[in-house]
């Protein structure tokens, strides 16, 4: 098993499936609040009671009823009550109906299931999809097929010869078919996608029986004490449920764009997997160059006139041109021929002006797009090509040939949208934690949703590729899921310690601030190592406690008086500090590991060696007795000054023999 360390510094089973970003209010003229007051009483207490004495205290009677909108009385206690305006998003559900929910040979649910299915009119439970609730709408049902792609990857059953339309045709399976699945809808019309809804999906799910909780969704950075998210997620983990998160897709912002940084929560980065597809554009001097695209379509060899955007334009500027001004497009010099364009692809437009194709200028490592008409995006140097071409021969013209599939030998390596650290709210905490497969992920989806943003593509598939932590996120809820099944009573921070430990190294290129391991964290799972991690770190409720009141966050818990340490002493799986630049330092790392292992087990201590820093480890060797055994260390690190912004890392292995 293994530890990231890293260091920098600045200048000064059953899965729940809730979807979206946080949203505030409900009307024109007032948002809805939420009074977090931590866990339930013990005793004779009705929370309800209690919630509308309070509202009664501060608006008198009849308002404080108009105003209450909703108690929280299953697992925690707060309340949500109506004092300002709407922000509105997107509805994900899910599509009960897809082939990867069918419970063909599932029994009944089990016994210690608690939950119901409430999705709304026209949607059916099984033994597979166990159950459903929607918040803000009135329907679980997915209408944009979000919800269901991430809840396929993670648990959706193997479905033989699954594809879009042909492309990365294969058997589609999540990550454990066995698992069952309830969806909770947080997002929808009329009210949208706000934080008193994503409390209640966790309230609920949490009394429901859950066993995980995946959320491909992220927000705004956010204190703790006011992120709906991490709340609930700590409430959970109170229950032993483990909340799996996305990181985020605002990497191409930079670093510390990671917005997923609850301690308790699993945050999930995304890589590539080791495929990808390709789009060939065929010259009608013979040359073939190879670009990005989902492209389904073919042109069946036939070769068209290709136009560059400057000659498919009237009465423009050359830079408009070059980089899309629809107001300029010329219908006449670009129907039926193939548009070439250096940015901005406008696809939509493209097809709407008659054109029979579009080649562009390749992205950085954003995923690859699915295309409303023939298309392929190259590099930049065989972009030119294509210029160089239509520039140099009369009636240039060429064709693009219909995606296929070849295998990605860089894999995996950190899209290029996914957030980055540090860690903006606790420094001494690694986020995010780990990355798995994001790009280009075909998974099942509601044949009532979009295939493309453009309204003249009437396409509709059970199957689609999309990118972003939002999928590397379900398939880090699956490796979950897996694990439980061999230690189910396992704690949330056992298995997540069990994925991090024994993820596979990646490649820290850079050291550029944000990148490393602030882009990846502890590595690209690897779940089959992870069921026998010899050795996990495990945290629990008071230790997350006492990391708060380090930092000055009583909101989670009672502080002490006298607060001792600092969160780089949580007995996280990765160590992380915060060091002043440009002077010497040396910081220490307290942990302790639990057996899971064999009795009568030796691990001793290998620390990759870095030119930056020396690492010492004492004990170097720990010896167990027994499985479960506790045994505790201190990793010691010291360095010269680093420069301003200056990134080190390095990797603790803990080789272990038994006897």
């Amino acid at each position: 098993m293994s530890s990231s360390i890293s260091l920098y510094q600045l200048s000064a089973i059953l899965l729940v499936i809730t979807q979206s970003i946080f949203c505030g209010a409900t009307d024109k003229s007032k948002d809805v609040y939420i009074v977090y007051m931590g866990s339930l009483l013990e005793g004779e207490y009705s929370p309800t009671s209690h919630h509308l004495s309070i509202l009664q205290e501060v608006l008198g009677e009849s308002a404080a009823t108009e105003s209450m909108v909703r108690s929280y009385t299953r697992s925690f206690n707060a309340f949500a009550a109506r004092l300002s305006d709407e922000e509105q998003q997107k509805s994900y559900g899910i599509w009960p109906e897809s082939e990867s929910f069918s419970d063909e040979g599932y029994g009944p649910p089990p016994k210690k299931w608690k939950g119901t299915c409430a999705g709304g009119s026209n949607f059916t439970c099984n033994n597979k999809l166990i159950g459903a609730r929607a918040y803000s709408s009135s329907s679980a049902r997915d209408e944009t097929g979000h919800g269901t792609h991430t809840a396929s990857t993670a648990a959706g059953n193997k479905v033989v010869g699954a594809s879009f339309y042909g492309v990365a045709k294969g058997n589609a399976r999540g990550g454990v078919p066995s698992a069952r699945i309830a969806a909770y809808n947080v997002c929808g019309p009329p009210s949208y996608c706000q934080d008193e809804y994503i409390l209640a999906a966790f309230d609920d799910a949490i009394a429901d029986g859950v066993d995980l909780i995946t959320i491909s969704m992220v927000g705004a950075i956010t204190p703790f004490e006011s992120d709906s998210i991490a709340i609930g997620s700590f409430h959970a983990m109170e229950k032993g449920i483990l909340t799996v998160q996305s990181a985020g897709n605002d990497g191409s912002s930079g670093a510390s764009t990671v917005s997923s940084l609850a301690p308790w929560l699993f945050s999930i980065a995304a890589s590539s997997i080791d495929r990808k597809f390709i789009s060939k554009v065929v010259l009608a001097n013979g040359k073939t160059l190879i670009g990005n695209a989902i492209n389904s379509f073919t042109l069946n060899g036939t070769k068209f006139p290709l136009v560059y955007m400057k000659e498919a334009t009237s009465n423009c500027c050359d830079d408009d041109s070059r980089h899309y001004n629809e107001s300029y497009m010329d219908s006449n010099l670009v129907e039926g021929k193939i548009l070439v364009i250096d940015s901005d692809p406008g696809w939509e437009t493209a097809s709407r002006f008659g054109a029979i194709g579009v080649i562009t200028s390749k992205e950085k490592n954003v995923g690859t797009p699915i295309v409303p008409l023939p298309s392929s995006a190259l590099t930049t140097e065989d972009y030119d090509v294509v210029k160089s071409f239509i520039n140099s021969t009369e009636n240039a013209q060429g064709s693009i040939l219909k995606s296929e599939t070849i295998e990605d030998t860089t894999a995996p390596i950190a899209a290029y949208f996914s957030s980055r650290g540090p860690n903006t709210i606790v420094a001494d905490i690694l986020k995010p934690d780990i990355t798995a497969p994001g790009i280009d992920i075909l998974a099942a989806y509601s044949p009532d949703a979009k295939v493309t943003d453009n309204p003249e593509d009437k396409r509709s598939s059970k199957y689609i590729i999309m990118s972003g932590t939002s999928m590397s996120c379900p398939h880090v809820a699956g490796a979950a899921a897996y694990i439980k099944t061999f230690h189910p009573n396992w704690s949330p921070s056992a298995i997540k310690s069990a994925l991090m430990t024994t993820a596979d190294p990646m490649n820290a290129t850079s050291d550029v601030y944000g990148e490393g391991e602030f882009a990846f964290g502890a590595g690209h799972i690897n779940p089959v190592k992870a069921i026998e991690p010899g050795l996990v770190y495990e945290i629990s409720k008071d230790e997350y406690v006492k990391m708060l009141c380090s930092i000055q966050v009583s909101f989670f818990g009672t502080c002490p008086k006298d607060v001792r340490g600092s969160p780089k002493d949580l007995n996280y799986p990765s160590m992380q500090a915060l060091v002043e630049s440009n002077n010497n330092f040396t910081v220490e790392f307290p942990r302790t590991v639990t057996n899971v292992g064999l009795a009568n087990s030796t691990y001793e201590a290998k620390v990759i060696t870095n030119s930056h820093i020396d690492v010492s480890v004492s004990p170097s060797i720990l010896s167990f007795k027994s499985s479960g055994e506790k045994k505790s260390f201190t990793v010691t690190v010291s360095g010269k000054g680093l420069s301003t912004l200056k990134m080190v890392s390095t990797m603790l292995v803990w080789s272990g023999s038994h006897s």
